[in-house]
């Protein structure tokens, strides 16, 4: 229950932050083109909180489904406009203005996606160090010539700290090319340059989270011992007794390694007893736990509800912290957000001509687990989470489909080739075809998250 809560309010505070800046990009430079604003909606349905504002009295409204927002402005095609106010009609202004004004939203949401990994690059970015424990023989790393022991230093020659920014980059990049060159520090400590041929590796085995199993790498991970951290109220650990700093010695007789395995023994054994030998203040007890019976992505597994001893600190040698400086954090924020940009066109256009399925897309259930899961990991990766969502919505805003700030951008368009706006009967199609593509889209990102969760 409480994971689920913490979801929840990071899912509604996450969209309501995006949304939110998204719109105010349209209200900004509506006001700037002395567009009378009649509302300014944050989320659907039923008000939660109304006020009026400004010099037009323009409403402000929270509405009780946070999945969207829009601002209205006065309009002739969708009310009577009293004559003193029509040189302030969103219909009546160039085609300049109408065209800033709908592109703003997007901009606003590239400009929040460079303003949040720029501080997130300042906060810094802790994680582990990229060093290889092992090859696979005959796979594309084996043949590219990588070896235990090295450690991935730059990216076709973009810094790589961690493996989290390894990662980024190396996705981004495969994406793009058929080969991807690494520099890495080898086991004897030279330096050199690894080139690995990406061809057979498809979009989906990143999507399934496989993509350093698909070319071969498996990563160095440091132990970190079985050590409670927080305990959950009202969960299986609480019941048996469990505290917090509790070190997890073995279970059912068998020496426990690390924590990880200490993770796949609960989850592995749902609802079945468990016998732990624990080191609580220098004594060893005997402790009975039942994990309790959850299912995810369709499979039942065990929860215990506690986290790990988060003061427990690994080792200097295998920590890095990707953190910049003021200055220098900015170019890297925004060559992060154009790299994410580009990564989702890329993607949606696999999909489209068939090279990616449709599986890559995520509905609100995924964007929730993952706002709460990102909540949980520290203010850097959460606002890591928020850039990634924030470009997202920026794209997706931006294609050419009726409804979208895309469709209306490519009417103006149009209405910039031909001189004239587009006719009514023909946007009237249009909303039609756009709601059938947007109600297919969101069916089938719902469906995606029902599979993930029930397999």
């Amino acid at each position: 229950m409480m994971e689920f809560l913490q979801s929840l309010l990071a899912f509604i505070l996450a969209l309501g932050i995006l949304i939110t800046f998204h719109e105010f990009g349209h209200f900004w430079v509506a006001r700037r083109c002395d567009v009378k604003i009649l509302r300014f909606a944050i989320g659907f349905g039923r008000p939660l909180y109304r006020r009026f504002f400004g010099p037009d009295n323009s409403e402000f409204v929270v509405g009780a489904l946070p999945l969207g927002g829009y601002v209205k402005m006065l309009d002739e095609r969708e009310g009577l406009v009293p004559a003193e106010d029509m040189t302030r009609a969103f219909n009546r202004k160039p085609l300049r203005q109408r065209f800033a004004i709908v592109i703003a939203g997007p901009v606003f949401n590239f400009l929040f996606a460079i303003g949040a990994y720029w501080l997130m690059f300042i906060v810094g970015v802790t994680g582990i160090k990229p060093v290889i424990s092992g090859i696979e023989a005959e796979s594309p790393a084996a043949r590219a010539g990588f070896r235990a022991g090295d450690e991935i230093l730059a990216i076709d020659g973009r810094e790589t700290p961690t493996w989290s920014a390894a990662i980024d980059i190396f996705v981004s990049r495969m994406l793009d090319e058929a080969e991807v060159r690494f520099q890495v520090r080898d086991s004897e400590g030279w330096e050199v340059d690894r080139v690995l041929d990406l061809a057979g590796i498809s979009l989906d085995e990143i999507a399934d989270g496989s993509l350093l199993d698909a070319v071969g790498m498996q990563p160095l991970r440091p132990k970190v011992p079985a050590i409670l951290g927080q305990i959950l109220p009202g969960g299986a650990a609480e019941a048996a007794g469990m505290r917090a700093g509790d070190r997890i010695l073995s279970v059912n007789g068998e020496p426990l390694a690390d924590w990880p395995t200490w993770v796949k023994s609960v989850r592995g054994h749902p609802g079945e007893t468990l016998s732990l030998r624990v080191l609580r203040d220098g004594q060893e007890i005997d402790i009975s736990l039942i994990p309790e019976v959850v299912t995810e992505e369709g499979k039942k597994i065990g929860k215990i509800g506690a986290a790990v001893d988060e003061n427990y600190r690994l080792d200097a040698e295998f920590v890095a912290v990707e953190r910049y400086s003021v200055f220098v954090a900015l170019p890297r924020a925004c060559a992060r957000t154009w790299e994410m940009s580009a990564m989702t066109l890329n993607i949606l256009g696999k999909m489209i001509i068939g090279e990616a399925s449709v599986k890559n897309l995520s509905g609100p259930i995924s964007i929730a687990q993952y706002a709460g899961y990102s909540a949980g990991l520290g203010l850097a990766v959460f606002l890591g989470f928020l850039a990634m969502v924030s470009v997202s919505l920026g794209v997706l805003n931006l294609l050419p489909i009726p409804l979208l700030d895309g469709g209306h951008l490519f009417y103006f368009i149009i209405e910039g080739i031909k001189g004239s706006p587009v006719s009514e009967s023909l946007q009237a199609i249009g909303q039609q075809v756009g709601i059938l593509l947007l109600l297919g889209l969101m069916g089938l990102a719902f469906y995606n998250d029902i599979l993930r969760l029930v397999g």
